[in-house]
């Protein structure tokens, strides 16, 4: 699009000229993304807002690391679990969390001990 190197002053006037503006945010210190499967965490991100034709984007340049989410254990599953494998509560809810709150296999997991 832009042939040879540009000089990034000329480059951001070209910008501005067609209807664009790019702003770092500065003092980023983390940015996370949320998912049900986890979540996208980026220490000492570097974030770019662009806006063209008053629309804002933001991309986002960082090294990320990916935190599975934990899920939410309903206490009836856990009660559930602890009365058929004749289990405590608290080894009930471990179970549940270390299948992913499958009460089937956290069943069969506290048979088994």
């Amino acid at each position: 699009m832009f042939p040879g190197k540009m000089n990034p002053k000329k480059m951001k006037q070209m910008m501005k000229q067609m209807g664009m503006e790019m702003e770092e945010i500065e003092g980023v210190e983390k940015v996370v993304i949320y998912t049900p499967a986890g979540n996208y965490v980026f220490d000492d991100a570097q974030v770019v807002a662009t806006t063209m034709q008053g629309v804002t984007t933001y991309q986002l340049t960082g090294e990320a690391r990916f935190e599975e989410a934990v899920p939410e254990i309903p206490d009836d599953d856990v009660a559930l679990v602890a009365s058929q494998a004749g289990a405590t509560e608290e080894a009930a809810r471990a179970a549940l969390v270390e299948t992913r709150g499958d009460i089937a296999e956290a069943i069969l997991k506290l048979a088994q001990q």
